[in-house]
């Protein structure tokens, strides 16, 4: 069982930067692949950013591909997402992951943090 707490999110001018978080529960968390979704009002929850366990293996959506990095602190139970140059259309509720294996579909990851608001004023 693995418990996800994101924080970080908030309201921020357009080609700003927000570092969002995520703080797991569990001694296992390095076993886990982590991943970063969003969700805007009116849209499917979409794939943003994957890490394998190591952390030496990485995912981004083309959308966020050279803005967005993500990273993890195995010693920290903590995955983080750095997001540079933010645009309107990044404004969701980001959530993070936890999956067996890395991917980019939602039904892969089993456990899942309860979300962050992130919202880009123009």
């Amino acid at each position: 069982q693995v418990q996800l707490v994101e924080s970080g999110g908030g309201l921020v001018q357009a080609g700003g930067s927000l570092r969002l978080s995520c703080a797991a529960s569990g001694r296992t968390f390095s076993s886990y692949a982590m991943g970063w979704f969003r969700q805007a009002p009116g849209k499917e929850r979409e794939f943003v950013a994957a890490i394998s366990w190591s952390g030496g293996s990485t995912d981004y959506a083309d959308s966020v591909k050279g803005r967005f990095t993500i990273s993890r602190d195995n010693a920290k139970n903590t995955v983080y997402l750095q997001m540079n140059s933010l645009k309107p259309e990044d404004t969701a509720v980001y959530y993070c992951a936890a999956s067996a294996n890395r991917g980019v579909e939602v039904r892969v990851y089993v456990y899942w943090g309860q979300g962050t608001q992130v919202t880009v004023s123009s």
